[in-house]
């Protein structure tokens, strides 16, 4: 079975990265989508929250699954049985940060080979990040995320 995980913070969840992984079904038995908790950042939306979102969006995909992890994704790759990782790519920026982080998971686990699909160029301008600072004063983010975004917390 041919398992890939597409890891990432998705904070939030992007219809980039839903294009990412409705692509990588037609290569993959299985897809995870897992959600890397890195204690060195603060989160827009909590994990859990993210998961459970997720997991809505591909309700009706048996062959995607959404799990969260701490650690390298390296190891949680091979805890799962994965032996690839799926990323997509939106621009040469991209490819230069993904390319170093790949040669680094290869190290750590000799069997794990990263697949790269280049971003369907409509979704291409869109990251998370462009996306909380629109959401978080107040705009509309809906064109962006396959998901109604919970209303804002605070403005800061």
């Amino acid at each position: 079975m041919r398992i890939a995980l597409f890891p990432g913070s998705f904070d939030p969840f992007t219809n980039g990265h839903l294009d990412v992984v409705r692509r990588g079904t037609e290569l993959f038995d299985h897809i995870i989508v897992a959600i890397g908790n890195n204690s060195s950042k603060t989160r827009y939306l909590p994990v859990e929250q993210m998961t459970s979102i997720i997991e809505e969006v591909f309700r009706d995909e048996s062959r995607v699954s959404v799990q969260s992890y701490k650690g390298l994704t390296a190891d949680f790759a091979r805890e799962t049985g994965a032996r690839f990782l799926l990323r997509g790519l939106r621009n040469t920026t991209d490819f230069e940060y993904e390319n170093t982080i790949a040669q680094a998971n290869r190290h750590v686990n000799p069997q794990l080979e990263t697949v790269f699909l280049i971003t369907s160029p409509p979704l291409a301008a869109i990251s998370s990040t462009i996306i909380r600072e629109i959401h978080r004063f107040g705009g509309s983010v809906d064109d962006f995320v396959p998901f109604t975004m919970p209303p804002v917390i605070s403005n800061q």
